[in-house]
């Protein structure tokens, strides 16, 4: 500590020196940044048109029919495209999903007699884009993977069974934004 300040000055940050903020960039600085986007073409994926209304992306997911995927993961999985696809069932539907969906489970913290007492699971999705018209014409495909973990120490099975549920819906959640968002990409790509 040093002498004629109190125990707490080494906590707070240094105080802004000519519209610098602690970091050292200074607000113009990140205004310029910000502004220099649009110049070299950056347009946000979900962006709305000039009129207020859905972009491309949120319009063209909108048409997105997601199919049955089977088994109570690929349920929670579906559930979470078509909430992030507002695929409620309105709306004339241009385009059938695919996926084939699965969870892989493996023990990384072993103890000495071989029982397991963390649990990694990996959900993996294969999915494809197809026209619903009759030539189901394939238009793109592509892959994500997630994955979380449980710990099993001496719990009830009960216990194990409700954290594998939240684990499973958590990894769900995360397979299906990565699909949203490469089909969003898609999307604005093939209009842009």
């Amino acid at each position: 500590m040093r002498p004629g300040r109190g125990a707490n000055a080494d906590l707070n940050p240094p105080a802004a020196v000519g519209g610098e903020q602690a970091g050292g960039t200074s607000r113009r600085t990140l205004l310029a940044a910000l502004l220099s986007l649009g110049g070299c073409g950056f347009q946000p994926v979900y962006m709305p048109t000039a009129s207020g209304n859905p972009g491309v992306a949120e319009r063209e997911l909108a048409s997105v029919d997601v199919a049955v995927i089977a088994d109570r993961p690929g349920q929670l999985l579906r559930q979470s495209l078509q909430k992030r696809m507002a695929s409620d069932g309105g709306g004339q539907k241009r385009y059938d999903l695919r996926v084939s969906y699965w969870i892989a489970g493996e023990g990384v913290s072993v103890l000495t007699d071989n029982s397991a007492t963390r649990l990694r699971l990996t959900g993996y999705a294969n999915w494809v884009l197809v026209s619903s018209d009759p030539s189901q014409a394939r238009l793109t495909a592509g892959s994500a993977r997630a994955f979380d973990a449980i710990n099993v120490l001496n719990n009830q099975f009960f216990a194990i069974d409700q954290q594998n549920d939240v684990v499973q819906q958590r990894i769900a959640d995360q397979v299906a934004e990565q699909i949203a968002t490469q089909l969003a990409i898609w999307f604005r790509q093939r209009v842009g």
